[in-house]
């Protein structure tokens, strides 16, 4: 099985590409510059690759895919987990809105467009499954203020943009989930959250579904939890 982790030279994408080498995966270790890919992949072992890939940068996807044909020929895996900015220096009334379009263009687009460009490669794969880590500060029913906006929509975008591709894919048997790591003692998350081991494993989980396991869901430890 092959699988590619965004973000994974750091917090919670180098767990879930640790635990992944852990389950029997080959994993693409995937970070924007290539010395981090390339560090990482050599501390995590046997079985990590580096992949420099900006997830913003239509020609390093391109590559990405192209990289992921020669060598491997197929794609079984995508966790989008590289995302930025959880801006709680602002709020929405006053947010700057150039950080937002700059939070989108990691958190959502970036995510869609790998999605449609390593579609080929997923269906030449098996047992297909996305994976696209989001955020209880996605959830619409979670949100009680409007603090950390740019973070908040674009994770509620994620949301929903995981909804549309179980849909489109259902028949594919490609399994698309979101997942809510919980608060995470990261650089992102700050200290105080839980141990990352714990986050990383309900991504595992959603990466490793049998193949009659859910589809268009959110998730959090493993339990369906509100949009």
């Amino acid at each position: 099985m092959i699988a590619l982790v965004t973000g994974a030279n750091r917090g919670l994408g180098r767990e879930t590409a640790r635990q992944l080498l852990a389950a029997g995966h080959a994993v693409l270790v995937a970070a924007r510059h290539e010395g981090a890919a390339r560090d990482t992949a050599a501390e995590l072992g046997d079985g990590a690759y580096p992949l420099r890939l900006d997830v913003t940068s239509t020609a390093d996807i391109a590559a990405a895919a192209e990289q992921i044909r020669e060598e491997f020929g197929h794609l079984d895996v995508l966790v989008n987990n590289a995302a930025i900015h959880y801006d709680t220096w602002q709020h929405a009334v006053g947010a700057d809105l150039a950080v937002v379009r700059e939070a989108a263009e990691t958190n959502v687009y970036g995510p869609w467009q790998l999605v449609q460009t390593l579609l080929p490669l997923l269906r030449a794969g098996s047992h297909q499954r996305i994976v696209n880590v989001s955020s209880g500060a996605g959830s619409l029913t979670e949100m009680t203020s409007g603090s950390t906006p740019a973070y908040s929509i674009t994770k509620a975008a994620l949301n929903a943009l995981t909804r549309m591709l179980a849909a489109d894919l259902r028949a594919d048997g490609i399994l698309v989930n979101a997942v809510c790591p919980g608060w995470v003692a990261t650089d992102m998350g700050g200290p105080g959250g839980r141990p990352v081991a714990e986050g990383a494993a309900g991504i595992v989980w959603a990466a490793t579904l049998p193949d009659d396991g859910p589809t268009g869901g959110f998730f959090r430890d493993r339990r369906p939890i509100a949009w």
